[in-house]
């Protein structure tokens, strides 16, 4: 039972993060395209256009940074995930642009939070 419960917390947290996150965009100036995208089980989190780009944003949320930050969690293996389902977005909608991966790091805390956008975070690698 528990677990059920830290499941739905942590859903909940990722929920908040995401929502966050894509406030923040779109006041930066980007255009959010979509929100959790599927390609099979790989989700993109926020597809934005900016400055001509595609920016495909990974987020990660946590309530605290003690362990490690959010942002390094997201590892080579979550990165190939990410690619692959950023290929899977461009063909599908037959785009013709640069693509940038970015990270969008936030740990709550009570009613504040911290965010940290690293653009360009990663690169696909061949």
């Amino acid at each position: 039972m528990k677990k059920v419960n830290d499941s739905n917390q942590s859903k909940e947290l990722g929920k908040k993060g995401e929502e966050f996150a894509a406030v923040f965009l779109a006041k930066k100036g980007y255009k959010i395209r979509h929100r959790n995208w599927h390609f099979g089980h790989k989700e993109l989190d926020i597809v934005a256009t900016y400055n001509g780009m595609l920016v495909i944003a990974e987020v990660k949320t946590r309530w605290t940074s003690y362990w490690e930050e959010p942002k390094e969690s997201v590892r080579r293996k979550k990165q190939r995930f990410i690619i692959e389902a950023a290929e899977a977005y461009v063909q599908e909608y037959d785009l013709n642009m640069d693509v940038q991966f970015d990270i969008i790091s936030i740990v709550l805390q009570d009613d504040k939070y911290e965010l940290e956008h690293i653009q360009d975070a990663f690169q696909p690698t061949f």
